[in-house]
């Protein structure tokens, strides 16, 4: 055998069927929340106050209250719910779309709102008009060429289930969205092949509220309902797997999880020993979902956070012969870990995941910590890991935007951390990383997940709406249009 036979080529270039596209989530762009029988989300009783301090913005996101979500319920609330507006893509699909062709996507990822489907989430038939929504969707992708990558969860899980139910701690929830699951795989066969089970799944150890719908306020045990919120998650995700692969025959499931490349903030072998922890915490998700069995550290991980998961007998075999066909995550930081971390400055912005401040790195108008050579670095760790094919599901930069009077956005910030990011993927290919395709997050400006935003934007395309929810709602094309439009032309060679 030939060292030609033993070792495959690589090339710093990208594959010719690459798939470039942008990515968006139902909760954050659709709006029309209360039309055509769609339920309220766990995701629509968020609300946006601009008087607290910018420092407080996330946190509105993190912490949920009884009280919040029972106002949220109420027909006369005065309160103000950011996402329920979205964007108006419910009402403007057919024009962002066609926006979407003329920069040349080759796919373009983006979830259903399980609530359109099944507004409460324990029906036992589906709502049509809701199907019929994403038929209209895909059929107007489809006619440009574009595939639909599809998630089924995206913070978006009925309201209903976290009130009457208990949210996923329940097992009974691992029934109804199989249901839900099967009846989209069902309905769209002829339409979509790649699907993600649940977006950012690792994210339930920052917001359990919006993950696995259970409230923070007063919970005693609040590990033991993440984790167990979490392996019904696995469970489901992976009979969802199971189905789509039978209804669906081509289909490729992945699973999805926010990944910040975590570094030592020292050589102390203390903080590397920290940063292990901290990154096996969140590497413990895509394990399970991706080699399909809970790994050796779990035991010890579990112990020491007082976690005794309830398990039924055949749950090891269903996550053992349904692993998923790929591996996406959202990239958008790195983050430092310390052993002793109180002793540090911590990164303003990673409220999320915590950290400390990198001196190396610069950092967004949200104190986010700008460093492209650890996608690079996260792309090699994930393959190294999984030797699965890997998808970058989300990548972007959130910024102030200033519409001219030219009605555009000179957005060279954007096309400078794009550029960089996209430069790493490429040397990541390199490497010899299985990387089949990427999804910009925010394509079009959507309200921020994090902060409720409207003026925390990431799109190509400047919508003129505020915070508040006014504007025109009329769409235009911002500098990084024409600029992501000839990477896609040139297959990632002009950057």
């Amino acid at each position: 055998m030939t060292s030609e036979e033993l070792i495959k080529e690589t090339y710093r270039a990208f594959p010719q069927d690459f798939l470039w596209g942008g990515a968006t989530a139902a909760n954050q762009l659709e709006g029309a929340y209360d039309e055509d029988g769609k339920g309220l989300s766990v995701s629509d009783v968020y609300t946006f106050d601009n008087q607290l301090p910018k420092s407080e913005w996330t946190k509105q996101w993190l912490g949920m209250t009884h009280e919040q979500v029972n106002e949220a319920q109420k027909k006369d609330s005065t309160a103000f719910y950011p996402k329920r507006l979205g964007n108006d893509f419910y009402h403007h699909y057919q024009e962002d779309i066609k926006l979407f062709s003329e920069m040349g996507f080759k796919c373009f990822r983006m979830s259903i709102a399980w609530t359109r489907i099944f507004p409460n989430g324990d029906e036992l038939e589906p709502n049509e008009a809701g199907l019929e929504f994403y038929d209209r969707v895909f059929d107007e992708l489809l006619k440009y060429g574009i595939e639909p990558i599809v998630s089924l969860s995206h913070y978006e899980m009925p309201l209903y289930l976290v009130t009457e139910y208990g949210g996923w701690t329940n097992r009974k929830v691992v029934d109804f969205f199989v249901r839900f699951a099967k009846t989209v795989f069902e309905r769209y066969q002829s339409k979509v092949k790649y699907w993600m089970t649940f977006n950012e799944i690792n994210s339930v150890k920052h917001h359990p509220y919006v993950s696995v719908g259970v409230i923070e306020e007063g919970c005693e045990d609040l590990d033991q309902k993440r984790f167990q919120g979490a392996h019904h998650q696995f469970v489901a995700s992976a009979l969802a797997t199971k189905y789509c692969h039978e209804i669906i025959p081509e289909s490729q499931v992945g699973c999805m999880i926010s990944y910040q490349l975590l570094l030592p903030n020292t050589c102390n072998p203390e903080d590397v020993q920290a940063t292990v922890e901290a990154q096996r915490t969140s590497l413990f998700f895509s394990d399970v979902q991706a080699r399909g069995y809970y790994p050796a550290y779990t035991a010890r991980m579990f112990k020491e956070k007082g976690v005794v998961l309830k398990t039924e007998p055949r749950d090891a075999q269903i996550l053992r012969e349904n692993p998923v066909d790929y591996v996406s995550f959202s990239y958008y930081m790195s983050s430092t870990i310390s052993a002793h971390p109180e002793q540090l400055t911590h990164a303003e912005g990673n409220l999320i995941t915590g950290g400390i401040s990198n001196p190396y790195l610069k950092s967004s108008e949200w104190g986010w910590q700008i460093d492209p050579i650890s996608l690079r670095i996260a792309l090699n760790q994930l393959y190294d890991r999984y030797q699965k094919p890997l998808f970058i599901a989300e990548n972007g930069l959130g910024a102030i935007d200033e519409l001219t009077t030219e009605k555009t956005v000179n957005d060279d910030y954007r096309i400078d951390y794009l550029q960089a990011h996209i430069q790493q993927m490429k040397e990541a290919i390199y490497d010899g990383v299985d990387l089949f395709g990427y999804t910009m997050w925010g394509c079009i400006d959507i309200v921020s997940a994090s902060t409720s935003q409207m003026s925390k934007r990431y799109g190509f395309i400047y919508v003129d709406q505020n915070d508040d929810g006014s504007g025109s709602k009329q769409r235009y094309k911002k500098k990084s249009f024409d600029w992501y439009r000839d990477v896609i032309a040139t297959n990632g060679d002009n950057l």
